[in-house]
């Protein structure tokens, strides 16, 4: 195997084997990073996230850019968002986040090359679609004014059809948008009730309708397993109405219950939560259903159709995972605007305060709203590029990271390829002369290999702070 060999066709041979699941269903990381979010530290402030900015171009070279907003409003709260999101009726609070925006552009972008052009853009939440029309349009031409939007770059939105109409749809068209991601989560009326979430799958039918009249290169669809009521004849339902709308692509989220961490989930009824079984069986159906009717399993969650880009990228080994999950647009530095955005400059994470009050703050006082970050060592940077191959292709070649990273693969990992073996045993990996590849037995379960590599998870109390893996 070498860093140019094909990729496999993930969706011809991908093993379902729920035995395998129950064995290694264990707390672990999602790793849209490495090291992950929870890791960052607040030595690392604007100063140092000022100094990434200017250090973006090397030997004349920098990377292409993408910009991440993050709209945190929301009309009502959903019991099982674990977002960071602010509920409220007052739609006058989100001019005023509007403004702050501005500030904190105007801050950002002179500290990139002047022109330089944007390849990807999502706005997220919360709720974008909470903005009227007007602000929708308003924060468009305030990036529009500060950087220079490719004209055939990946222009995304998430969009709640509860609050998003036809026109909605036709004006985020003519603002530029070319994809779309629509929060479902579950079509059957007693779940949605369970978690306060009750959109009509007319609403949903309507808003993708209308996006793909608007041209709309691809529409996603979320979903998530593993909630309260759920069992495996209602989320088949649910499924046959998803595979008849036939998005382009579907995120199939496992629900992770923290109701320590994420207060909202507090209303959540624990005793009509499926069990570990249930929550297999509900795993299981989702991905048979999915690849049976042709899409192709991307990784961790997603899935896509064979034809839309991200099967493409994956299948040229393009694929790559950020914090966003997976994305067609490889090493690209990413800012993050808005409270709680997190960014990717370089070899440095950084990531806004979380609270409107600092964020509002900061900017009032002509600083860049930094709450933490991160500048990653030599290590950090090499365990980035295994578990970013694994979680991506399934696959690494040795040659490639140590002539990237100027180490001894084998010397340097000798204690993960040594509890690699394990794994081996039980036919999840193969490992060679040359690499190592995640079977299709073993695909599943990608986020447990990964941990091996995982410096900062060398003992239990590390590991109990993330949701299990299914």
């Amino acid at each position: 195997m070498t860093a140019s060999t094909p990729l496999p066709e993930v969706q011809d041979t991908m093993v379902v084997d729920p035995d395998l699941l129950r064995r290694f269903d264990r707390p672990g990381p999602r790793y849209t990073s490495y090291p992950t979010a929870d890791r960052l530290v607040e030595a690392f402030g604007p100063d140092q996230y000022r100094l990434s900015l200017e250090k973006r171009v090397i030997g004349g070279f920098r990377r292409p850019l993408s910009l991440y907003v993050h709209l945190p409003f929301c009309d009502t709260i959903c019991y099982y968002c674990g977002c960071n999101k602010i509920i409220t009726k007052d739609h006058g609070r989100s001019a005023k986040y509007l403004r702050y925006l501005r500030k904190e552009i105007e801050l950002v972008s002179p500290l990139t090359s002047k022109g330089e052009r944007v390849t990807q853009l999502h706005w997220g939440g919360g709720s974008p679609t909470f903005l009227n029309q007007a602000e929708l349009t308003e924060l468009m031409q305030i990036i529009r004014e500060h950087f220079s939007l490719a004209a055939d770059g990946e222009y995304s939105i998430e969009v709640d059809p509860r609050s998003a109409s036809r026109d909605t749809v036709t004006l985020l068209a003519s603002l530029g948008f070319n994809r779309i991601s629509v929060g479902v989560q579950d079509f059957d009326a007693e779940v949605q009730r369970a978690v306060n979430r009750i959109q009509s799958e007319d609403q949903t039918r309507a808003v993708i309708a209308a996006a793909r009249a608007c041209g709309f290169k691809s529409v996603n669809m979320d979903l998530i397993y593993g909630l309260p009521k759920q069992n495996a004849e209602r989320f088949a339902k649910t499924l046959e109405k998803v595979l008849d709308i036939s998005p382009d692509r579907i995120a199939l989220y496992n629900y992770a219950h923290l109701p320590t961490v994420f207060k909202p989930q507090r209303r959540i009824n624990e005793k009509e939560l499926p069990s570990a079984e249930g929550r297999i069986e509900l795993f299981t159906k989702g991905i048979r259903t999915l690849t049976q009717a042709g899409y192709v399993y991307i990784g961790m969650d997603h899935f896509a159709k064979p034809e839309d880009e991200l099967a493409v990228a994956q299948r040229r080994g393009h694929v790559h995972r950020n914090f966003q999950g997976y994305s067609t647009r490889a090493e690209c530095d990413l800012i993050g605007l808005g409270i709680s955005a997190i960014g990717s400059v370089g070899p440095a994470y950084i990531q806004n305060f979380r609270t409107l009050e600092e964020y509002y703050g900061s900017l009032d006082s002509g600083v860049l709203p930094v709450m933490r970050g991160l500048a990653l060592n030599s290590d950090d940077l090499v365990r980035r590029a295994v578990i970013q191959a694994l979680m991506c292709h399934f696959s690494l070649s040795f040659r490639a990271i140590e002539i990237a990273h100027l180490i001894d693969f084998r010397r340097y990992f000798a204690t993960e390829l040594q509890e690699l073996k394990e794994y081996g045993a039980l036919g999840l990996v193969d490992v060679d002369d040359e690499g190592i590849t995640v079977t299709p037995r073993g695909r599943l379960i990608v986020r447990a290999i990964c941990m091996l590599f995982d410096q900062y998870l060398r003992n239990a109390e590390q590991r109990a702070r993330y949701s299990k893996v299914i």
